[in-house]
């Protein structure tokens, strides 16, 4: 997972950066909410984790701001044990959990393993949408004009554009989110866009899916 961080104190933003690194994920650390939001406007994220009381921008704000562009990352505040109302505010403008501080590593961690795995295990109703593009995950059904069926990997793959419309993603960001587990090369990214791509063009959507292969795509209104 690709895991953002905004924490002003930097000896606690540089433990929890190291823990989560020597965990296998791949983090970006920030040190207020001005360069959360930077960094979510360039990049997707799996996770991001949020403190409140930063400068420049504290954490509510900067999780309105995510929020209002469309981002629908996970997101987990940290909040100190005074801060009750701030908890309540922060799942009001968007944020999905918290962490009180102190909090201990061990919790976190076990915390992203757990959405790890939700996250690989996707089911129920749950449709995303761009523009005039929907997708139905449960019945791994693309739609627009008309509607065509999506095998597995066609699914992770479209739901991850969906998650991240408008951004640059690589060719082994994008492998690694569909296919990390197969026994695969990257070159079966090429493949995949390329079946979406027909697709979309036969269910008639004003959506595409930029790039080139070995490079970035990203879907893009069209």
């Amino acid at each position: 997972m690709k895991i953002l961080l905004a924490e002003d104190e930097a000896q606690l933003n540089r433990v929890v950066t190291v823990a989560m690194q020597k965990s296998g994920y791949e983090v970006d650390s920030v040190f207020n909410g001005k360069e959360a939001v930077d960094k979510v406007k360039e990049n997707a994220y799996d996770v991001i984790i949020m403190d409140i009381m930063m400068p420049v921008m504290d954490g509510l704000e900067a999780v309105k701001e995510i929020r209002a562009m469309g981002d629908k990352t996970f997101i987990v505040m940290l909040t100190a044990k005074s801060e009750i109302d701030d908890k309540v505010t922060g799942l009001d403008v968007g944020a999905d959990d918290y962490l009180t501080k102190p909090f201990s590593l061990k919790e976190l961690l076990a915390r992203l393993r757990s959405r790890e795995r939700r996250s690989e295990d996707y089911n129920g109703n749950q449709e995303l949408s761009y523009n005039d593009l929907k997708l139905d995950l449960s019945a791994q059904e693309l739609s627009s004009n008309n509607s065509i069926s999506l095998s597995k990997q066609e699914t992770s793959l479209m739901r991850y554009f969906l998650l991240n419309p408008g951004k640059d993603l690589s060719t082994k960001e994008l492998f690694n989110h569909v296919w990390k587990d197969d026994d695969e090369t990257e070159d079966v990214v090429w493949v995949y866009v390329s079946y979406l791509r027909s697709k979309l063009q036969s269910i008639g959507a004003h959506v595409k899916i930029a790039g080139e292969r070995g490079g970035s795509f990203s879907l893009t209104r069209g």
